[in-house]
């Protein structure tokens, strides 16, 4: 699932300088589950903005509100009745959230008040590891679910580069080596084999805007 942190508060105050009436957006996706950006740490930010703008003489009116999701125009169109009395937008959602409450409303500015981390898997409460970079090709199935683009520190598609040291990877020891741990695996599996299968160089998916379209859809949109 898609991992935010919420940014420096002193580069949120930046983006909406200027600005009177802001509305501060929160989601109910990703970046809630998370604990960026749901009704909770809506209701934070504006109570600590609140006593910056106080601070710093320079109050505004701030509104919260939180949808089920920010990426999904159906539950946009809440705000179409009220966007108008509102200077500018402050986003608590995604990248991609961010984005379509853009393209929704272009007539107003919309400010993310987060930074987009990774898509990740929770360690604990708070507590978050990244494991995939949405590179549009995964080589899960031959590295033993273990992904070499995201825990090599190199990004190597094709096996080890010879920089093991102790284990971890030689630009850390606090880094284990990815190809060990996928050699371990596939060692523990029988599947070795696997390690030796060389793949074609790979191609950044992820370098253009992509759409996805799920097999089952393809028909319904001539794809």
């Amino acid at each position: 699932m898609v991992k935010a942190e919420r940014k420096p508060i002193e580069e949120i105050k930046d983006a909406i300088n200027g600005y009177k009436r802001v509305l501060i957006t929160g989601c109910g996706g990703c970046v809630s589950i998370c604990l960026a950006g749901g009704q909770r740490e809506v209701n934070e930010l504006k109570a600590l903005l609140n006593i910056h703008l106080k601070k710093d003489n320079t109050p505004k009116e701030l509104d919260g509100y939180t949808m089920e999701r920010q990426c999904n125009d159906q539950f946009l169109e809440e705000l179409e009745p009220t966007i108008d009395q509102y200077d500018c937008v402050l986003s608590m959602a995604c990248g991609a959230g961010v984005q379509n409450m853009a393209k929704m409303f272009p007539q107003i500015p919309v400010f993310p008040a987060l930074n987009t981390i990774s898509i990740g898997i929770d360690k604990d409460i708070g507590m978050y590891e990244e494991r995939c970079r949405a590179c549009g090709h995964c080589v899960l199935g031959y590295t033993g679910g273990i992904c070499p683009v995201t825990r090599c520190s190199k990004g190597l598609f094709n096996g080890p580069c010879g920089g093991t040291n102790n284990e971890c990877c030689e630009v850390s020891q606090e880094i284990p080596c990815a190809w060990l741990d996928i050699f371990n695996r596939l060692k523990e599996q029988d599947r070795l084999d696997d390690i030796k299968k060389i793949h074609v160089p790979m191609e950044w998916h992820n370098q253009t805007p992509r759409t996805i379209i799920q097999e089952s859809y393809k028909q319904r949109y001539s794809v």
